[in-house]
């Protein structure tokens, strides 16, 4: 799909950027199922890869990539030595398989231990309906409130009931909504806006403006996908929404730069704290950077 590049506004074009959804892989370190089924992606993607893609300074934070889940561990130990040289790696997302009863506790605590860690995802995209409903799996998402550490919810747009069903029963949980919950665009399935103001009216989640063009249909412009970023930000409001670029997974619908700009248009009218707010501070707050201190911008 190729975007248009609209022109922010000055509020948007002011605020610094912290992309709080980036990925890097090595097949060659460790083994990644579903990339078998995207051949585009079934390759390396590195901080330097980022570096090249990026138009401007942006810190990150990274979340897990999907490897063999008996993995997660040394996924975070790899990327923990990525960020000992380029601070602008701001923390990582891990995985835990929280629907095991055995292991979950202890990953989790592991896991609250580890500054570098500043999230857990288990990815329920492809999961069976009903699997957020599990007692097993509710109880590893609520040891995650108790630990402090935010539940990354990658679903996709039919699943979105069932996650509200999940904040509501895990209330000391904090659930991050990735990619607005994967609405097909131009035409999202009917029931993702009411599911989707649903989920919104539950205080303990927010939502990533990231993933959208990947899921929009071949030929669809930038202004459908800013009139859906915009619908989104009025049902969280800007408080409650994390920019997010997705990369490198974005590169099958778009480049960096245009998303970035897009994102921007979305908030062009909002004021400057409103714009921060959304580009940087509500990623700072969600994943608790700020007890990590500051990080210089990649290009150091």
């Amino acid at each position: 799909m190729t975007m248009e590049q609209p022109s922010g506004g000055a509020a948007a074009e002011r605020a610094p950027v912290l992309d709080s959804h980036v990925h890097f892989w090595d097949p060659r370190h460790l083994a990644y199922p579903w990339l078998a089924d995207v051949p585009a992606l079934d390759r390396g993607f590195s901080p330097s890869g980022f570096l090249g893609d990026v138009p401007e300074p942006v810190e990150a934070v990274f979340v897990e990539a999907g490897r063999h889940p008996d993995r997660a561990a040394e996924e975070i130990r790899w990327v923990r030595g990525l960020a000992r040289t380029r601070p602008w790696i701001r923390g990582a997302v891990a995985h835990v398989s929280l629907d095991d009863p055995a292991g979950a506790p202890e990953a989790v605590r592991r896991f609250a231990a580890d500054p570098f860690v500043v999230g857990v995802r288990h990815n329920v995209q492809d999961e069976e309906p009903g699997f957020t409903g599990g007692s097993d799996f509710r109880a590893g998402v609520a040891l995650l409130g108790q630990a402090g550490l935010p539940f990354d919810a990658c679903v996709r747009q039919g699943q979105l009931g069932e996650l509200a069903e999940l904040a509501a029963a895990c209330p000391q949980t904090l659930v991050v909504l990735d990619h607005l919950g994967k609405p097909s665009v131009p035409d999202p399935d009917p029931a993702w806006r009411p599911a989707l103001r649903r989920l919104a009216r539950r205080d303990n989640v927010v939502c990533k403006l990231s993933g959208l063009a990947t899921e929009a249909a071949p030929g669809t412009g930038a202004t459908a996908l800013v009139a859906v970023l915009r619908e989104v930000l009025e049902v969280f409001g800007p408080d409650r929404c994390l920019y997010g670029g997705d990369w490198p997974v974005m590169t099958l619908a778009t480049a960096y730069g245009p998303w970035l700009d897009l994102v921007r248009e979305a908030i062009d009218d909002l004021p400057a704290a409103d714009a921060d707010a959304v580009m940087r501070a509500n990623a700072v707050r969600t994943y608790r950077l700020q007890d990590r201190g500051a990080a210089p911008g990649p290009r150091g």
